[in-house]
């Protein structure tokens, strides 16, 4: 590898790239959250595993204090403890998160996506490694949504619909 080399050099994605896939999968995590009975949404649950509503809260927790703490500089401490109690309050919230990513992104300047940041204090990670790690967990708390879907006998969304 050049040491030397410019971030343009080494991105696969530019940071706008990223965000837009990032948001392609909000989008449809979005679609996965309204597919879901108001009652399923906040108690069915299959081994053991926590309700989607409180997964979606989760990816909430995670996705603009992340960001937030990446722009300001202001560690936090990771808590998803919120008083969301309904789906139109969790879509809402879902809504919310999406425009405040727009505002927090473009406030990132591109050098900073390789510095490492420790994210609530545990992630200590370059700024687009914890970026992924939203999405990662996103994308697989979305995964335990179509299981519960499926298992509730309604259609889930095409996973490939993200655009």
């Amino acid at each position: 590898m050049i040491m030397n080399a410019t971030i343009a050099e080494k991105e696969i994605l530019t940071p706008e790239e990223f965000l837009q896939n990032w948001q392609a999968h909000r989008r449809l995590t979005r679609k996965v959250i309204a597919a879901f009975p108001e009652k399923e949404l906040f108690g069915f649950s299959i081994g053991g595993m926590r309700p989607f509503a409180e997964l979606a809260k989760e990816m909430l927790a995670i996705a603009v204090p992340g960001l937030k703490e990446i722009v300001t500089g202001i560690q936090t401490t990771y808590n998803h403890d919120n008083n969301i109690q309904t789906k139109q309050e969790l879509l809402d919230a879902w809504d919310e998160a999406t425009e405040q990513i727009e505002v927090y992104w473009k406030q990132i300047p591109r050098e900073r996506f390789r510095e490492n940041i420790n994210m609530f204090g545990e992630y200590n990670f370059p700024v687009f490694v914890n970026i992924t790690y939203a999405v990662d967990n996103e994308i697989h708390h979305r995964g335990q949504g179509y299981v519960y879907l499926r298992a509730l006998g309604i259609e889930p969304p095409a996973f490939y619909d993200r655009w």
